[in-house]
């Protein structure tokens, strides 16, 4: 009789979770993920401009730290980043896909230029400047609030709920900007309140900058301290990796979801803020400058750690700022500014893959791998 029986071959290959990685390996997997994307820039800048890629590199580098304003640009850019990063990495870690952090951004710095225009001139700085944190803060956390009151009670989709907030609070800042612009109709604002500097932060030093940078160094800090130490943070935690787990153990989820989403959109407001009162000075539909998006991508690449967020938000910054300088220095269009930066970023996200997977290759009968 004959054996019918059919054997299954084995895949030549399969990808299987990994338990753990020494830290020293997953630095030393960036690193090469790094290095090969140095590589591969360097042979798509030949292929596609024929300049020398070392030159590239090299100007890169200057555009983004080659003098003390641009190391200056460098720190204020990578800090406004890095507090949108912080807003929504509590509601990332609790798998609450918060995508409307820059609609809250623009919230709340919507609330800082309406106290700055509204009562600059009525009401003296030691009242002005309480109202407007308090303004910005309460904007981006009520922003933040609705669609996680409609996910607690309803269980809506936060992803587009979100997402559609965004757009609403574009078309508001357009808006007021109407309504606020100089000359009237013109649609831009303009410098507010630029003869008596009313509503404007403070400088420290003679350098605008320095107090957003400490502004979001201490909300670093803090962000730190309450996702690994405090009770909210656990319970943050605990929502994220199951919500029937989270509701067995006695965490109200729901109140998790309000609470988290409120201190995401608190700091976004913050963030608007800094970006208004602090940085710009006024207010368009382009302020956050798609921060809200890119804070995402921070966020994930440190694993919702915000002591490590500081040099993901500082290397995305620095490729940024060089790749702009590439542009302008070999008569480039941004295109190939945003190619290189392209490849850079996605070898780096490229390598959480080999850091938390490895690939499994078919063995002989004889038990070598083939």
């Amino acid at each position: 009789m004959e054996n019918h029986e059919k054997h299954i071959r084995e895949p030549f290959f399969h990808i299987a979770k990994r338990d753990t990685v020494v830290w020293w390996l997953a630095w030393l997997i960036r690193i090469a993920s790094v290095a090969a994307a140095l590589i591969v820039c360097a042979i798509v800048t030949v292929l596609l401009t024929g300049e020398n890629p070392i030159q590239v590199y090299i100007t890169m580098i200057d555009g983004a730290i080659g003098t003390e304003r641009r190391i200056w640009g460098l720190l204020q850019n990578t800090a406004m980043l890095l507090c949108v990063s912080l807003a929504v990495t509590p509601a990332f870690k609790m798998k609450f896909w918060n995508i409307g952090a820059e609609g809250q951004v623009l919230v709340g710095g919507l609330a800082t230029a309406a106290c700055m225009i509204l009562f600059g001139d009525k009401l003296p700085l030691i009242v002005l400047m309480p109202l407007i944190i308090a303004a910005s803060i309460v904007a981006g956390a009520v922003w933040a609030l609705i669609p996680a009151i409609f996910k607690a009670k309803w269980n809506t989709n936060e992803t587009l709920f979100t997402l559609m907030m965004n757009y609403i609070a574009i078309q508001l800042v357009s808006f007021f900007t109407y309504q606020w612009s100089v000359p009237k109709g013109s649609g831009q604002i303009g410098v507010i309140n630029q003869d008596t500097r009313a509503g404007w932060l403070p400088e420290i030093g003679d350098n605008d900058y320095l107090i957003n940078i400490l502004i979001v160094a201490a909300l670093t800090f803090a962000m730190y301290v309450y996702l690994k130490y405090s009770k909210h943070g656990y319970e943050i935690s605990v929502v994220g990796e199951s919500e029937n787990t989270a509701r067995y153990i006695g965490i109200n989820v729901k109140k998790v979801i309000i609470r988290t989403m409120l201190l995401s959109g608190a700091i976004c407001g913050i963030a608007g803020l800094l970006l208004v009162s602090g940085t710009d000075h006024t207010i368009t539909r382009d302020t956050a400058a798609g921060r809200g998006f890119t804070a995402i991508m921070v966020s994930w690449l440190a694993k919702f750690n915000p002591l490590v967020m500081i040099f993901t938000a500082l290397l995305i910054v620095f490729l940024e700022k060089g790749a702009i300088e590439i542009s302008t220095i070999f008569g480039l269009n941004a295109a190939f500014s945003e190619i290189i930066t392209g490849i850079i970023i996605f070898f780096i996200i490229g390598s959480e893959f080999f850091i938390n997977y490895t690939i499994k290759f078919r063995k002989s009968k004889g038990g070598a791998a083939q």
